[in-house]
């Protein structure tokens, strides 16, 4: 894939004494582009989105969103590692990433046991490199009322949903330090800014990872490192077929309905409507962009909905 400079707006950079200490902090590259000449527009230029000779973790990607950011990281150039928690999950994913033709390393590793995340980054770096970008993206939903919810449940999705992205990104930050740059996204949720009935615990981590987004960002983003989040909306997924099915006299279910009511879109995202946004935060295309949450939910947060 070939690299291809960022076009900015048609002004001129004019360095003077007080730049010079700012100026020395920035990479050869971020040098140039401060330096260049910018009068002169080049009308082809666009960002660099390529990911040639970068790493990426995407955690829990055997398939669904998972697979397809990692389908797309490695179609910008990435080299690629996932886990599973399940022997036959992690199965499924090999077979998966085969069937595309993308090389692929897959970890049995449970992203909330912090000894073995760090075994896995480990045999990464030993293997394919350091780590460039992590995606955490290993979730899990219990929909249960609140109160009838055990507060064992409530922890496992906590467990998995927030204290997972903690426990990986801490274990690859050491990594991007010493590189100088790095990219974390973590999959968060509309959930992130709404609740709605059953999803207690979901909804607190989701909120939560929200956080832990912009925190990281603050953190760590002086070692050049962009920690951003994408918030999907309702994905057609194996998991939501059953919400999408239609019912005996043909009519579309409930939820389904309301869910396109809903979006001004009108329609179910699909896990191919995530691939730009990954490749985007991953790339250096956001080097600039930093404890963000990108909504890719077809317009949901933003409308009120019809009148009746």
């Amino acid at each position: 894939m070939t690299s291809i400079r960022r076009c900015y707006p048609a002004v001129r950079y004019a360095p003077t004494d007080s730049t010079f200490a700012f100026h020395a902090t920035l990479s050869p590259r971020q040098q140039t582009d401060l330096t260049h000449d910018y009068t002169k527009p080049n009308l082809t230029a666009m960002p660099n989105f390529s990911l040639e000779g970068k790493v990426a973790l995407v955690t829990g990607a055997a398939y669904g969103i998972g697979l397809a950011i990692a389908k797309a990281l490695a179609g910008a150039g990435a080299k690629i590692a996932f886990n599973c928690s399940r022997p036959t999950t992690l199965q499924r994913g090999l077979d998966a990433y085969r069937e595309l033709g993308i090389p692929v390393r897959g970890y049995l590793c449970d992203v909330t046991d912090e000894k073995a995340v760090a075994e896995m980054v480990a045999d990464i770096e030993a293997t394919l490199g350091s780590v460039d970008i992590l995606v955490n993206n290993a979730g899990i939903i219990k929909r249960i009322p609140m109160e009838e919810m055990a507060a064992e449940d409530f922890r496992r999705v906590v467990d998995i949903d927030l204290v997972g992205p903690f426990i990986c990104s801490k274990a690859v930050i050491p990594g991007m330090i010493r590189k100088g740059h790095g990219k974390i996204i973590n999959i968060c949720s509309m959930m992130s800014e709404l609740g709605r009935e059953t999803v207690s615990a979901y909804a607190a981590a989701k909120g939560g990872l929200k956080m832990l987004t912009r925190n990281i960002a603050s953190e760590y983003g002086h070692y050049n490192i962009q920690c951003n989040g994408i918030g999907p909306g309702y994905i057609a997924t194996e998991q939501t077929a059953p919400l999408r099915e239609r019912q005996p006299d043909g009519s579309r279910h409930p939820f389904d309905s309301f869910i396109i009511a809903k979006t001004p879109a009108e329609r179910w995202g699909t896990p191919a409507d995530l691939e730009g946004p990954a490749v985007f935060l991953a790339s250096e295309a956001s080097d600039f962009v930093n404890g963000h949450i990108l909504y890719v939910d077809g317009g949901i947060l933003a409308y009120i909905g019809k009148q009746p």
